[in-house]
């Protein structure tokens, strides 16, 4: 398996297992829908809630977060939209991010990240 791909995954590992500690409860993984992707489906309390898991070795480039451009906020807004429908849900959706910094093994949990407009 190519480098970035084992990165991602263990990025999102530790993703997983920090939002677990935070009090989320995963619903799915990898969610597809057509051509789109979410990483972490999960619930907060009672808000729905899309996570895109952004992991790097360094900063040299930027910061995680800075990665998720408008794009793949858009299509995340659209996988959203089908979700909600496909699964019948109805009540208070967010989208966080979660930045993973791999040489150090630091997770941010940025809620509220973007919106959909």
């Amino acid at each position: 398996m190519a480098q970035h791909l084992v990165s991602g995954q263990h990025g999102e590992e530790l993703a997983v297992s920090y939002i677990c500690k935070q009090g989320y409860s995963v619903l799915h993984r990898n969610w597809r829908y057509k051509y789109w992707e979410v990483d972490i489906v999960a619930m907060d309390a009672d808000t729905l809630v899309f996570i895109e898991v952004k992991s790097r070795t360094n900063t040299s480039f930027g910061e995680p977060a800075e990665f998720v451009d408008w794009k793949k906020k858009r299509n995340l807004v659209k996988l959203a939209e089908a979700y909600l429908k496909i699964m019948s849900f109805e009540g208070e959706i967010r989208f966080d991010i979660v930045a993973v910094y791999l040489e150090t093994q630091q997770v941010e949990l940025i809620k509220d990240a973007f919106w959909s407009s």
